[in-house]
């Protein structure tokens, strides 16, 4: 096992830990809004700020509808997963090798919890939003991590095209 696998398991684990001795507490804390961390391909979007929603389709035949996405930098998109098919798919944001690296740990982990705000996991005939602003220009990529499912080829693009002067 490499050091990043290592490190990764050792993360799961301890979350595991505090998520199951959480549950035997008596007094359960209201939730907390995730905080807002800058990725590579930008920072999770407030809604209020969504001037354009754009639905993607994601079927059993493994691909999403469109697979090619263009945005504007500093444009904050509602980007609506219609999962049209019959088993559970999901939308992930990132870059190919955050992508390839969390698809190897679905594979060992593939009941793993979701709840990042570049995510979002729907069942079959439901749908569900990411909330995302492209304060970065860039080639970024979107897939379904499901184990087999991005293997299969279910991935698209985002370009994030500069802000004009």
């Amino acid at each position: 096992m490499n050091t990043t696998n290592l490190i990764a398991t050792i993360a799961l684990l301890a979350c595991a830990t505090g998520v199951f001795s959480h549950e035997k507490s008596p007094h359960h804390a209201p939730k907390a809004a995730p905080m807002k961390e800058q990725k590579e391909w930008g920072i999770a979007g407030d809604v209020k700020d969504v001037r354009r929603t754009i639905a993607i389709r994601m079927t059993d035949d493994m691909r999403f509808t469109p697979s090619a996405i263009t945005v504007h930098e500093g444009e904050t998109v509602r980007l609506r997963a219609q999962n049209k098919g019959k088993v559970l798919h999901e939308i992930v944001i990132g870059t190919q090798a955050e992508l390839a690296q969390h698809a190897e740990m679905m594979k060992k982990f593939p009941a793993m919890e979701h709840d990042e705000p570049y995510m979002a996991h729907v069942r079959a005939g439901g749908q569900g939003d990411v909330v995302w602003h492209f304060n970065r220009p860039g080639s970024f990529d979107f897939a379904c991590l499901i184990p087999g499912h991005y293997q299969a080829g279910m991935t698209g693009t985002i370009t994030v095209l500069p802000r004009k002067p």
